[in-house]
């Protein structure tokens, strides 16, 4: 079949230039692949030799501390604990890979199903804290900045300051004797009333799309009342760190010599503020935000103890108070994975929004 005549044949550069980009994202893939794995066993092998170091008896856990040395010696040859150490961390990365986390001694289930049952309330509870955070912070932090030294860069400076100084049981507290017990504009303890527990059918753990799934808007908006004081305590601190981020960013953008020269060139100040100097700050944040979020899913203990939140927090705290270190273990390897999770999006976002960084 002869060519038709304007058309011109396919260079094999173009060809070779496309193998070369599918070469190099196919090996960007890889790499990031081999970086979690590696992350991630490095995750299990701390996790595991922390549980061996601490100075808990696992069997005594299982069997207590009146059995006799036969009981004793029976339930640690079933734990495999009789094994050398290597021998069990290859055993523990085995059984982790496929899933299972062991039993918790405290609530007789395992561990993996009272994670899939808790961690969905603190994911919830955090999320909602960090929109708040986000939503409060960044502006307040450009306000600070657009007006730095003014009344109300201190005072947006101030309110950062109690968010790092306050201690979270405190403000927990004081919330709930405010606007629960004497106001009622908010819930209790608890994500649901009483006679509200156990109607939702659950489908993804979180309670609100649960409710609304379901079509139970009367529960839905008995857990959104319960969650909202929590939630906007959680918020309150990541407000504070993210405000004040954002306001050191600023600063930074506000004193360059583009935004100089858009402003002597009449643009508006607006334009100024959230076009030329807020657009370089994009990227630096979204490392503040996923830290931050990050850390309402790992430190949220105080304030899930305050609220009697049902959270990984709460679970892990009992499970510690308990010896149980299959549910301990396993609560700290999950928010590990969430760590390392939360940072490769943030990797990824930042060279989506970065091109530069690809």
């Amino acid at each position: 079949m002869e060519p038709q005549i304007g058309t011109a044949p396919p260079s094999p550069s173009t060809g070779i230039g496309a193998g070369k980009r599918w070469g190099r994202r196919a090996q960007a893939v890889a790499s990031f692949v081999i970086t979690i794995f590696l992350t991630f066993l490095g995750l299990l092998a701390i996790t595991f030799f922390i549980g061996r170091v601490i100075p808990i008896d696992p069997v005594l856990a299982v069997v207590g501390d009146r059995a006799s040395k036969a009981v004793y010696d029976a339930a640690r040859l079933s734990m495999g604990l009789d094994q050398p150490l290597y021998v069990q961390f290859v055993q523990y990365v085995g059984n982790v890979l496929s899933g299972n986390f062991g039993m918790s001694v405290s609530t007789g289930r395992p561990v993996i199903a009272d994670i899939s049952r808790f961690f969905p309330a603190t994911l919830e509870m955090a999320t909602i804290g960090i929109l708040i955070g986000v939503a409060l912070g960044v502006p307040l932090g450009v306000i600070a900045a657009s007006r730095q030294g003014s009344w109300l860069d201190q005072i947006i400076r101030v309110v950062g300051l109690l968010g790092y100084s306050v201690p979270a049981f405190w403000l927990g507290l004081v919330g709930l004797a405010l606007f629960y017990a004497r106001l009622r504009w908010v819930g209790g303890p608890g994500r649901l009333d009483i006679f509200y527990d156990g109607l939702v059918p659950p489908v993804t753990g979180l309670l609100l799309v649960d409710s609304l799934i379901a079509g139970d808007l009367d529960i839905f908006w008995n857990a959104i009342n319960h969650l909202l004081l929590p939630a906007a305590v959680l918020g309150f601190f990541s407000l504070a760190y993210i405000a004040r981020m954002t306001r050191s960013f600023m600063l930074d953008q506000l004193s360059q010599e583009f935004v100089t020269t858009a402003r002597v060139k009449g643009v508006p100040e607006r334009v100024v503020i959230w076009r030329h100097a807020f657009n370089p700050i994009r990227v630096p944040l979204i490392t503040v935000i996923a830290l931050s979020y990050a850390a309402l899913l790992e430190g949220s203990v105080m304030i899930e103890t305050v609220f009697s939140w049902p959270g990984i927090g709460n679970y892990l705290t009992t499970a510690l108070l308990n010896a149980d270190m299959n549910a301990v273990l396993g609560a700290t390897l999950v928010i590990g994975a969430v760590f390392i999770f939360i940072n490769k999006v943030s990797d990824v976002l930042y060279r989506v929004l970065d091109p530069r960084a690809r």
